[in-house]
């Protein structure tokens, strides 16, 4: 009796070793960052996004963000999208724990080619980014980072696409980049962008956006959104609803259209089929 005891003992501790090295590792924080190389980013602005998150994970503020959570350390996941079906994976989950860690990431972000797309689909972008959760890592929160300079106007619309990640528990957060120059092939730009992210874009417990002003202000926007997200908090402030004198495109509630990146490219198009 006491050797099957010993052996239903022996059972019972090797089931609950072999169920732990199963587990995912814990992390805080479960962070996917999905870049927009959209046709309205060019090659120098993409460059400047690139070189914004490098620089942010050699920054020893973000550091000691990571450091300063429960477990003190988080899972970064790296992709840039474009239209609906251009999504490419550049980093696959790395966990990054402090200063070493970090600058290693960095390195290999910094080392890896810049994809470049045609038109814009962050819906596309939250239904790729949704299914890498829990694939590595388990992290108390789960956050997919969104950075564009324009609406949808590809693939399917936004609104269902954010909701199934808020359902999913899911928090996403937006950097919203404010571009004045004409968008290739003449497509109008979205001076509303920060408005429409706010509305249409993030969601979830603590969800905020940072506006980067432009794309030479970018690493300084991503350094101050990255040291949020990775401490749980959010903004004291947020843009005005009137940051711009002329607002198109909005409902009677006050909030923007989402489906105005549809519209303007159908304005495109009509444009482009008028005769000379």
């Amino acid at each position: 009796m006491r050797v099957c005891r010993m052996i239903m003992a022996f059972a019972v501790a090797a089931l609950a070793a072999v169920a732990a090295a199963a587990a995912p590792p814990p992390v805080d924080l479960e962070l996917i960052l999905a870049i927009d190389v959209s046709g309205s980013v060019d090659a120098e602005e993409a460059r400047l996004q690139r070189e914004g998150y490098v620089s942010a994970f050699r920054d020893p503020d973000i550091v000691a963000a990571i450091r300063s959570g429960m477990v003190g350390r988080i899972a970064v996941f790296y992709f840039e999208w474009a239209s609906a079906h251009e999504n490419r994976v550049v980093l696959d989950w790395h966990v990054v724990g402090d200063a070493a860690s970090a600058a290693a990431y960095a390195d290999r972000l910094s080392a890896m080619p810049i994809m470049r797309g045609r038109r814009t689909s962050i819906a596309g972008a939250l239904e790729f980014a949704l299914p890498y959760f829990g694939t590595a890592y388990e992290g108390a929160r789960r956050v997919i980072d969104v950075s564009g300079d324009g609406p949808n106007n590809d693939g399917p619309p936004i609104l269902p696409a954010r909701d199934a990640a808020l359902a999913a528990g899911v928090v996403i957060n937006g950097l919203p980049i404010i571009n004045e120059r004409q968008f290739a092939w003449g497509l109008p730009n979205l001076k509303e962008l920060d408005l429409y992210y706010r509305d249409c874009v993030i969601g979830g417990p603590g969800a905020f956006y940072i506006v980067a002003e432009d794309f030479a202000s970018f690493a300084a926007a991503v350094k101050r959104k990255l040291v949020l997200e990775i401490a749980g908090l959010s903004p004291d402030t947020q843009y005005a609803q009137n940051a711009y004198p002329e607002r198109p495109m909005f409902g009677p509630d006050g909030t923007i259209d989402c489906m105005v990146g549809e519209k303007l490219m159908e304005i495109f198009r009509r444009r482009m089929e008028a005769p000379n």
